[in-house]
């Protein structure tokens, strides 16, 4: 992990104002996306570099992933690689040390999942000793029985019945005194399991689940909260509604679209999938271009998500079959074996003017969770944000902590 330092106090602030500088002023460069454009504004004003990356091979896009800041590109790429690599740097939290977890509590829990409850426990460093955990959309539990210990309660929210009944046959197993929950916690009536006396914690709630928790903790006046986000795209509107003042007076106005940038990356996917990934984006692509002959238009047509065996039809019935299921009709003899190429070829331009938006995720990620770390502090919390965990472990390896005085 990085030597940097967690943010807290005054840094939350500096830093959100300094990415919000550098994502408003390369918005250009981050919002357009490849997949659906044949070709993007950016590449008229850094022409040397659009060349550089339209000529590189799908596995060297693939090769530069994990490490951008090496990636010997035409200007501007490196400075704006070593600015997101400094403006993305925050350090782990410290470790608060976690008694020995019970015995058999991670049975049945996937080793990475337990990996990641075991690390997210470790940093949850307060001042005053927990009373009562509130575990938010707990699944079966595991992150709530971890925390739990001698002279402590637990209650757990989830929406789904399977869920909360074999959470409870798992606490009852144990002899914890945990309460587990149906609870829809977008529902009007989930303030009222939140009140003083919660620590109320979240592992990977997505976008407006983790929201909620994070108003309805600061309104019912909960002692401590605790969220690592996760799919920040996961939201009801069409935009994303900032949360603290600063956000609110920024100029950048994020879509949905724009918040699934920090989710694009596939750092825990094997190799199968990756292929699989690969395979279908590249008959996507070839289908995109095949549509627009067709159409006589030169614009995206959205696809639904297609089954995994689709992949098994031949490339001429796949795109039949999507063109009937999106209504173009097909004129004339297409060339299909030059349309499954041109596909694969597209798919490797995509995937390298993809590292220059790529540049963008965690800076944008980092913004996100600024905003939710900035708005807990305007509701008086102190507010610590770092990481939990390493990166391979789960990308979404940021923490907002907040604590209330007394």
């Amino acid at each position: 992990m990085q030597t940097t330092s967690h943010l807290q106090g005054q840094q939350l602030i500096e830093r959100f104002q300094a990415l919000d500088h550098f994502l408003t002023q390369h918005q250009q460069l981050w919002r357009p996306r490849p997949f659906t454009q044949l070709r993007l504004d950016w590449e008229a004003q850094h022409p040397e570099l659009a060349t550089w990356l339209r000529n590189r091979t799908l596995e060297q896009a693939e090769d530069a992933q994990q490490h951008l800041e090496q990636l010997p590109a035409p200007a501007p790429f490196p400075q704006l690689a070593a600015q997101a690599l400094q403006l993305s740097a925050v350090g782990e939290l410290p470790d608060a040390g976690l008694h020995p977890a019970g015995h058999r509590l991670d049975v049945n829990v996937p080793g990475r999942k337990w990996q990641q409850i075991e690390a997210f426990t470790r940093r949850l460093a307060f001042s005053q000793p927990p009373r009562h955990w509130l575990d938010w959309c707990s699944g079966k539990g595991h992150l709530g029985r971890r925390l739990l210990q001698p002279g402590q309660h637990l209650t757990c929210l989830e929406y789904d019945g399977e869920l909360v009944a074999a959470g409870q046959a798992l606490s009852d197993h144990h002899h914890l005194p945990a309460r587990h929950l149906r609870q829809d916690v977008l529902a009007a009536d989930s303030a009222r399991h939140l009140d003083q006396d919660k620590s109320a914690v979240a592992l990977h709630a997505c976008g407006d689940l983790h929201v909620r928790l994070l108003q309805l903790a600061s309104q019912q006046g909960c002692r401590q909260v605790a969220i690592a986000p996760c799919c920040y795209n996961r939201i009801q509107g069409n935009s994303y509604q900032p949360l603290s003042t600063a956000a609110q007076q920024s100029s950048l106005h994020l879509s949905a679209a724009d918040l699934g940038l920090p989710l694009s990356e596939a750092v825990t996917s094997s190799a199968r999938v990756r292929r699989q990934r690969d395979a279908s984006m590249a008959r996507r692509l070839g289908f995109d271009l095949l549509q627009r002959a067709q159409r006589g238009t030169d614009d995206y047509l959205s696809a639904p998500s297609l089954a995994i065996s689709w992949l098994e039809k031949p490339f001429e019935q796949y795109c039949r079959d999507l063109a009937e299921l999106r209504q173009v009709p097909l004129l004339g003899e297409p060339d299909w074996a030059a349309l499954e190429a041109a596909g694969w070829q597209r798919l490797a331009v995509v995937r390298n003017l993809e590292l220059v938006r790529n540049l963008f995720r965690r800076p944008l990620e980092i913004w996100l969770v600024l905003d939710r770390a900035l708005y807990l502090e305007e509701q008086g919390y102190a507010v610590n944000v770092g990481l939990f965990c390493d990166y391979p472990l789960t990308p979404r390896n940021l923490l907002v902590l907040g604590e209330r005085d007394g």
